[in-house]
């Protein structure tokens, strides 16, 4: 099960999606962060997923893009995930990782 705290994910190497897939994440630094062409990011806030995407749904939606400008001035964690999707796969991935959450470690799904 996701850590419902987005805000941990600063620490996390792993993402959880609603589906249990798990996908591997990086950190962005919040300051002079930049959006690198065909890699989602996820923008988190304290305790919720505020945007997911990358620039391709910048440039096509302007909803995406409202939401991702609220959503850089409220955020606690900027993440990358470390393997780029493919087209295809970007939507239903982008949906898997909103209602996600930072994966438990497996010292604490021991527990």
């Amino acid at each position: 099960m996701p850590n419902s705290d987005a805000h941990s994910a600063d620490h996390a190497t792993s993402w959880q999606g609603v589906s249990g897939r798990l996908y591997g994440i990086v950190s962005e630094s919040l300051d002079g962060f930049t959006l690198r062409e065909n890699h989602l990011y996820l923008i988190a806030g304290a305790k919720a997923v505020l945007w997911v995407g990358s620039t391709a749904e910048l440039v096509a939606d302007p909803l995406s893009r409202t939401r991702f400008r609220r959503a850089l001035g409220e955020a606690q964690s900027i993440i990358r995930l470390t393997a780029q999707t493919e087209e295809g796969e970007r939507l239903s991935t982008i949906v898997d990782l909103e209602g996600g959450g930072p994966a438990a470690s497996a010292s604490a799904q021991a527990a």
